[in-house]
């Protein structure tokens, strides 16, 4: 007797169909050579991101979630995706793909087999392509499926996948979406694929690392920026403005908390204002709280929604240019709500009296959420950027630069191109990595003896000193 439901049995049996298809596919590439490969996910990117096709996208994408804005979505689409192929078209994926002469040792890819992707309903206009890309650079094939609230968008990019796939002549089961998303089929998903990539909620990310498989997941974001008194302040305050307000903030890379050094934090919050933000007073962020979070969850309604939408369901006037919300705030936990992720146009704004202070906020604000994601600096004190780097618990750090558009790859950085950010043990992640094709290969290490045979060395020479305290 099954312990399942009716439900979840007929999620299995879907999921295994699909599995063989995917599999079968999978299957014709796997011996594909670096240059068809490389053709393929550039026919994928192109099939979306061209001229016509992009603004479609996005604007489609806009029209179903009622999530953030058609201008943050097409350059997701149009530009994110381009940016990634750039990233990844000239890595070599198949074969051998290093030689360590040192030990020995020639490195050989593997495919996985078939991806199970879960596509958040945030980002689900390039984080589809972005994923399967990955895969198929790989020589995987994948499966991708979405929120609920994102499903015709996620089938719609699917679908001009395949067409890209079948004009060069592989086989269009490389690319499946779910169409009718369910929790059972998921669930089934993460529980018979090769390998779980999971960008979405905690929940989400926990269930894939309880599915049985491997997984890759990622952690909450929380983002905290902090701007010394060596920073161009001008330019801070534009690049956080940019940074908070890209897609209505969907990202969860967008800037929750800025904290200001005591020294420029008067300064910093004039530009701020003068960036379009508004700095809500006590009334106000009492108003605010209320309609942000709702049983101590963010209230889904005001996710990745215009400043003004929020205020009118907060019941207050937002002046006229006013694009996003800036809170005066003191400490950080569950007492101070504003300190974790608001999912919005909404930002915690600290001072401090020195670097010190700064960092140690950062890490109170982030063990209450977001730790191990991302964090920020502007300055041009190399000690400063390099003793928050060292000191502050997160797998990223921007300096001088737009968080959301920045920590998942630019064209103005070197970060890997992806919208997967693991956060390493500190977010509960396997990885720290972006997340891109090099975590969805096998690799085989031929390892060859070595020229000379290494020899262990004395215990004196091996142990030291370290002898004389036993």
């Amino acid at each position: 007797m099954s312990d399942k439901t009716p439900a979840q049995q007929a999620a299995v049996a879907d999921i295994s169909r699909l599995i063989e298809r995917s599999r079968i596919a999978q299957a014709q590439i796997e011996h594909y050579s670096q240059e068809q490969v490389n053709e393929l996910i550039t026919a994928m990117v192109w099939s979306v991101c061209r001229p016509g096709v992009a603004e479609k996208i996005a604007q489609f994408t806009v029209d179903e979630t009622q999530l953030g804005n058609y201008e943050g979505k097409f350059l997701k689409i149009a530009r994110k995706t381009r940016a990634t192929l750039m990233d990844i078209i000239d890595d070599k994926s198949v074969g051998i793909i290093e030689e360590d002469k040192v030990r020995n040792i020639i490195k050989i890819a593997k495919p996985m087999g078939v991806v199970g992707a879960l596509i958040p309903c945030t980002n689900p206009e390039a984080t589809p392509v972005i994923k399967a890309i990955s895969a198929v650079k790989g020589r995987n094939s994948i499966i991708l499926a979405p929120h609920p609230r994102s499903k015709q968008t996620n089938k719609m990019i699917c679908d001009i996948m395949r067409e890209a796939l079948k004009k060069f002549g592989a086989p269009e089961d490389l690319v499946i979406a779910i169409e009718v998303p369910s929790l059972e089929l998921t669930e089934a998903l993460m529980a018979q694929c090769d390998r779980v990539l999971a960008t979405g909620g905690p929940a989400m990310v926990k269930a894939a690392y309880s599915s049985g498989k491997p997984a890759l997941g990622v952690g909450a974001g929380n983002a905290v920026i902090t701007v010394d008194d060596s920073a161009d302040i001008a330019d801070a305050a534009e690049k956080i403005r940019i940074s908070k307000t890209l897609d209505l903030a969907a990202s969860c890379s967008s800037d929750n908390s800025v904290i200001a050094l005591a020294s420029v934090y008067d300064e910093l919050l004039d530009q701020l204002q003068a960036q379009g933000g508004y700095v809500v007073n006590e009334e106000e962020k009492q108003k605010l709280q209320a309609v942000i979070w709702e049983d101590d969850h963010i209230n889904t309604r005001i996710v990745a929604q215009p400043a003004s939408n929020i205020a009118g369901m907060a019941g207050f006037d937002l002046p006229e240019g006013k694009s996003f919300f800036i809170v005066p705030e003191t400490g950080a936990g569950a007492d101070y709500p504003f300190s974790g992720e608001k999912m919005s146009v909404t930002m915690a704004f600290y001072k401090v009296a020195n670097i010190d202070e700064a960092i140690k906020l950062t890490n109170e604000i982030q063990a209450y959420q977001g730790q191990g994601h991302s964090c920020g600096i502007y300055s041009h004190t190399q000690e400063n950027i390099m003793k928050f780097g060292m000191e502050t618990k997160t797998s990223r750090v921007m300096v001088n630069q737009p968080q959301a558009p920045s920590n998942s790859g630019n064209l103005w950085n070197g970060m890997r191109q992806t919208f997967s950010l693991g956060c390493g043990s500190w977010g509960g992640n396997g990885t720290n990595n972006n997340i891109t094709w090099q975590d969805l290969i096998n690799v085989t290490w031929i390892s060859m003896p070595l020229a000379k045979t290494k020899v262990v060395p004395s215990d004196e020479q091996l142990f030291g000193t370290v002898m004389d305290k036993f």
